[in-house]
């Protein structure tokens, strides 16, 4: 049993509780919320390399059963290739989103709890990659969710209020559902442990499970699922969180927050109810397994949640509304591999699907975060994100111009950013199942090419608008001269905020550049990230390595044999 699983989660959870003791002194908390950032990061470096280092090598699978009680009957921590994968998106994201926000956010607000909800929420996000059952999944899911509420409603405005209680409302139907599901899962298989209802669901007759009951109840969980990951026709509640959170905010719910939503998609419906084979036919939908009635709901969704948000990105007017939509199209992106997977005729296109959908999932999940510090950049120096208000920003905010630009062509997905190699993988499983004679896969090839020219237009559009053309007498009047990150340009008049002081505005710009320049960086060193995304996909699709290592692995006592 390795402690080392739980380091993460402890880091989180110790730097939001110390950050709460010492809200009475700015500085101390703001120093105690950077530290607990890096040494988050830090901790997720260090069970990265005990888990997937050397790369090509076969990754380890580190549990951990809380209090020594074996699993299925105790709590279950679980570090495998999958979950270090997401984890060390939410650790570059959130430091990155950090740093940021110390600038960002205005001396009241941080003191306001800003910084224990924070990490609050980093604790719901630890906890749900890590989680070794279905419970406390949901458990961590409201952890994360409770946080995010009050950030989301951070501003208290009108509009943030409005949006706010949508979220929240939508949210706590969907988190109700969910905790019915789980009910009847317990009392259909018996089992709350992840690996054990694997284990139960591989042999339903010995343990008198009725398959059917499963799939419905699975296919609630589903839904729930899409709603967390705005996936179409869940996808409402998006543009206007989005909109009233603060920036940093939003970068985490768009960059991280909506990849819980993702992978708990990959670990149940891939891990552990692939585990289960039954003939189905309903509506049309046919197969021999879960997966096989899961495929085609799943490219649905991710097919309408590609043209709609592309559609909806287009005609938006306000920069962090493209970025909103955008982001419910991309999502769709992620989910079309995952489709192509659940329906592959061949385990090399299953693989390839899935790895496909994680490389595409981290991309997304650094440059959707750049585009959206880039926004709140904007907001804060012009004091407006409508593009009627904005131009010419490229000739005065170069820097930022640049960052914006490098996120942007990394969700188009152009050469040598590490978004085009994501986008070229899900091209190439759908072209993979198309010659392996899948069905539908032609479709998700044009589904894919139909996205790819609607990011092309929104991007182009956003660009055009803001960063080129005629300079705006709002920008002119809150940018007089060009500021770079250098020393020596002058100081800016007033902005949209009454004014930012340099120090501030070079942290933001420098949180932009840092996640550009890492774009640029995992493209150029692409190979190690297939390696781990590679890595990740297995662990995903390796039900029974994951059951052994849970049920029989270190430190595990006899108890877990119960049942056989």
């Amino acid at each position: 049993m390795s402690t080392l699983v739980i380091a993460p989660l402890l880091v989180a959870l110790a730097t939001a509780i110390l950050t709460l003791l010492v809200r009475p002194s700015d500085i101390l908390q703001r120093t105690v919320s950077l530290l607990g950032g890096i040494a988050y990061l830090g901790a997720v470096v260090a069970l990265f390399d005990a888990v997937l280092l050397p790369l090509g090598s076969e990754s380890e699978i580190l549990v951990y059963q809380v209090s020594d009680w074996a699993a299925p009957f105790g709590i279950t921590l679980v570090a495998d290739g999958l979950s270090v994968f997401m984890l060390g998106l939410a650790g570059l994201v959130s430091l990155v989103a950090l740093v940021y926000s110390i600038a960002f956010m205005g001396r009241f607000a941080q003191r306001l709890s800003y910084h224990p909800l924070y990490h609050f929420m980093m604790v719901g996000v630890t906890g749900s990659f890590l989680t070794g059952d279905i419970f406390n999944l949901f458990v961590w899911f409201e952890v994360m969710l409770m946080s995010s509420y009050i950030l989301v409603l951070f501003y208290s405005g009108r509009e943030h209020t409005r949006a706010a209680l949508n979220y929240v409302v939508l949210n706590l139907i969907g988190s109700a559902v969910m905790l019915v599901a789980i009910g009847g899962l317990y009392s259909t298989t018996g089992t709350l442990n992840m690996a054990d209802m694997a284990r139960r669901l591989a042999d339903p007759a010995a343990y008198d499970i009725a398959l059917l009951p499963v799939l419905g109840l699975s296919a609630v969980l589903f839904s729930v699922f899409a709603l967390k990951a705005g996936l179409a026709p869940f996808q409402f509640w998006v543009p206007a969180a989005y909109r009233a959170a603060p920036a940093p905010v939003t970068a985490m719910l768009a960059g991280v927050v909506k990849k819980v939503g993702v992978y708990a998609i990959i670990r149940l419906y891939f891990t552990i109810f692939a585990a289960a084979s039954l003939d189905i036919s309903f509506l049309g939908i046919t197969g021999d397994s879960f997966l096989g009635f899961f495929g085609p709901v799943i490219f649905a969704m991710g097919a309408v949640s590609i043209v709609l948000g592309g559609i909806g990105a287009v005609g938006r007017d306000d920069l962090d509304g493209i970025l909103a939509y955008s982001s419910i199209s991309q999502v769709g992106f992620i989910v079309l591999p995952l489709a192509v997977a659940a329906t592959a005729p061949t385990e090399a296109v299953e693989l390839l699907g899935v790895t496909a959908a994680l490389v595409y999932a981290f991309n997304h999940g650094l440059a959707k975060s750049l585009l959206f510090l880039a926004s709140g950049t904007i907001q804060d120096v012009v004091g407006s994100d409508r593009l009627s208000d904005l131009g010419g920003l490229a000739n005065r905010a170069p820097v930022l111009a640049a960052g914006f630009f490098l996120g942007a062509l990394t969700l188009i997905g152009v050469p040598p950013l590490s978004g085009f190699f994501g986008k070229f993988l899900v091209f190439q499983s759908a072209a993979d199942a198309l010659a392996a004679g899948a069905t539908g896969s032609a479709l998700a090839l044009a589904v894919a090419l139909a996205g790819a020219i609607l990011t092309i237009a929104y991007y182009t559009r956003a660009w055009n608008q803001v960063f080129w053309g005629r300079t705006t007498e709002m920008v002119d009047a809150t940018l007089p001269a060009r500021w770079t990150l250098g020393p020596a340009t002058p100081a800016m008049t007033d902005g949209g905020n009454g004014g930012l002081e340099r120090l501030e505005l070079t942290t933001e710009v420098t949180a932009v550049v840092v996640l550009a320049l890492a774009a640029v960086g995992f493209g150029i060193g692409f190979e190690a990230v297939f390696q781990v995304a590679d890595a990740a996909a297995h662990a995903a699709l390796d039900t029974n390595t994951y059951v052994d290592a849970v049920l029989h692995g270190p430190g595990v006592g006899l108890e877990s044999g119960g049942g056989h």
